[in-house]
């Protein structure tokens, strides 16, 4: 059994209501002014089952002055019965609602004739008439039916027609509504039900609901924290719903007031959140011809918006708060303090680059036309150099390489490493930019013994310094101690070079002749220089201000084993010929390393 959501649209007072009675047994009009008025104000909901499937309806209000709430429950419907009484036409909010279904992009519904009882002759012209409307819109070709509610007429071949249209769109769009891990439900109520708490409704179109799971609310006042505490669909309690399904939602941890029409449930960190993407025109024509700022419709929200036209089919739209958005979201435009439709726009990027030369909005304009309609996981990387994968899923981009029929990460010049997508020209050029940093550093300052990790990022400028082991092996540069240097560069010491060589032809002469520090600064040789000649093996510092050569602790080894054993300090002081301030650090050194060992307060003995 597969599941459907149907919105209905059309003019007000053309029969929605009633058709949806007629096709479930329930009145969709929840409020008591609904009733009194025989006008619907906002959105109901109704269900029934046809040929093993189950169908839910969004009853929309068809008065002008509720396009609003129109569009809330068109918005995240996937198929729609357009309606039109046969008695009166195609009227003014038959255009809106054509408008707008051709905005959110819908094109699977049924052309619903109604009222046939009071105009029968009519029917054929107002088909051909609704036909002639829906010219050039994805209703174009929808199958036509007429019904009279009052009588029965048609409502069995409506129903017949329906389960048609329904099994076709399973075909035609298999991969649509798809369960998984990427939950996004937009708001349309929000109530407290006594003894439950707050219980939210809309229409889950992706992803999966269960019993259990934590939730993020997106609202207008932040990001709230929920677990889903029970789930009802058709007022049947459910541990678990997938798409395409109406659903309330019993939720735990938020109240009834945080939560309004136009906020979503999603999964957590599983969308990008944004306030600023950049669109192209579907239904919207000339976007230079808007006006500055629209009320933008997108899932339930509506909210007022700042158009900044790039050319006539790209422009940038600012909203005042953050939404889970994806490329390829449908939008739908409306003037401010208007009522009519403007028209549609595609979002082409969700997390679109700053624009802070002369000429950005024309180059941007350009980048945009070259997108294809569902945007570029492609194009994204390349911008940024590097991309991590799930960032792309949650822009809404396939990631590449997924598919294997599909051209492969090195075709499409890309690296994949760490979680992350690298642009392979990216990535040769920061190796390229480490290898120019590590040089010059290196001639700056030879002693230094590299470039520290801190100023490759830097001069990087990485979009993430977890990529900087990647760069360090494409560069194949040599990594230590936190620096890096050029493999086979021959050690320097700069302008010290001289000082160091005249105090190893000193040390040579008389090993154990550590300088004074009036010596080493006759040399110019500071705790830097000799910490670099260390490094190259030129010297060996066995304590602060002590320096000899490498070799001074194997010379002092030899001496010493010629010792009666064990020994004193003094007896090997004058054994190496040295002053008691080198012998005692001295000692110590070949204790550390295991040569020598105490035998008393006194005394030392050679460990064989």
């Amino acid at each position: 059994m597969s599941c459907f959501v149907v919105a209905t649209a059309g003019h007000v007072d053309h029969g929605k209501t009633t058709l949806i009675g007629a096709l479930t047994g329930i009145d969709t009009d929840r409020w008591a002014e609904e009733k009194e008025r025989g006008l619907t104000i906002d959105l109901g909901f109704a269900w029934t089952e046809l040929d093993g499937d189950t169908v839910s309806f969004v009853d929309v209000p068809g008065h002008e002055r509720f396009l609003g709430n129109m569009l809330a429950g068109l918005g995240p419907a996937p198929i729609v019965l357009f309606v039109v009484a046969a008695d009166e036409g195609f009227q003014q909010q038959s255009a809106d609602h054509r408008d707008a279904a051709a905005a959110l992009g819908i094109d699977r519904g049924i052309i619903v004739i109604t009222k046939t009882d009071r105009a029968p002759e009519m029917v054929d012209a107002v088909i051909e008439q609704t036909r002639a409307q829906l010219r050039g819109t994805g209703l174009e070709g929808a199958p036509a039916v007429a019904v009279s509610a009052r009588t029965g007429d048609g409502i069995q071949v409506l129903r017949t027609q329906m389960h048609r249209v329904l099994r076709e769109s399973i075909t035609a769009s298999p991969a649509a509504g798809a369960a998984g891990h990427r939950t996004r439900l937009w708001i349309d109520r929000s109530f407290a039900i006594s003894g439950a708490g707050t219980v939210i409704t809309g229409t889950l179109g992706a992803g999966t609901l269960r019993t259990g799971m934590r939730a993020e609310i997106i609202t207008r006042a932040g990001t709230l924290s929920a677990d889903v505490r029970g789930l009802q669909s058709r007022e049947r309690s459910v541990e678990r719903l997938e798409p395409v399904n109406r659903a309330a939602v019993n939720l735990r941890g938020v109240g009834t007031d945080a939560i309004h029409r136009g906020d979503v449930l999603i999964t957590p960190g599983a969308f990008h959140l944004t306030d600023t993407v950049d669109v192209r025109s579907t239904t919207a024509g000339d976007l230079t011809e808007l006006p500055g700022d629209v009320t933008v419709h997108i899932g339930s929200a509506a909210l007022q918006a700042h158009v900044r036209p790039f050319d006539a089919a790209h422009a940038r739209i600012t909203m005042p708060r953050e939404l889970p958005l994806i490329v390829g979201d449908r939008m739908v435009l409306r003037g401010s303090g208007q009522r009519a439709v403007l028209g549609g726009v595609r979002v082409m990027d969700v997390d679109p680059p700053e624009l802070d030369r002369r000429g950005a909005g024309r180059r941007r304009a350009a980048e945009l036309a070259a997108l294809p309609e569902r945007g570029s996981a492609l194009v994204e990387v390349e911008r940024r150099g590097a991309m991590r994968t799930e960032q792309l899923e949650r822009f809404g981009l396939e990631v590449p390489g997924a598919d294997p029929s599909a051209p492969s990460l090195e075709d499409l010049g890309l690296v994949a490493d760490g979680g992350f997508l690298i642009a392979r020209d990216r990535l040769d050029r920061w190796a390229a930019e480490l290898r120019t940093a590590i040089d010059e550093e290196l001639k700056r300052d030879p002693l230094g013994g590299g470039l520290p990790r801190g100023a490759a990022l830097t001069a990087l400028q990485l979009p993430d310094a977890s990529l900087l082991p990647l760069v360090v092996r494409t560069a194949g540069v040599d990594a230590a101690d936190g620096r890096f240097t050029l493999p086979g560069a021959a050690p320097s010491l700069g302008a010290a070079e001289a000082s160091v060589a005249e105090l190893e032809r000193r040390l040579r002469a008389e090993p154990f002749a550590a300088p004074e520090a009036f010596d080493l600064d006759d040399l110019r040789l500071g705790p830097k220089e000799l910490a670099a000649a260390q490094k190259q093996g030129r010297l060996l510092r066995i304590a602060d201000g002590i320096v000899l050569l490498p070799t001074a602790p194997a010379l002092a080894m030899r001496e010493l084993a010629q010792l009666d054993q064990p020994f004193t300090a003094s007896e090997a002081r004058r054994a190496l010929g040295t002053t008691r301030r080198v012998l005692i650090p001295l000692l110590e050194h070949l204790d550390g390393r295991g040569w020598t060992r105490r035998v008393d307060a006194n005394r030392r003995t050679i460990v064989r």
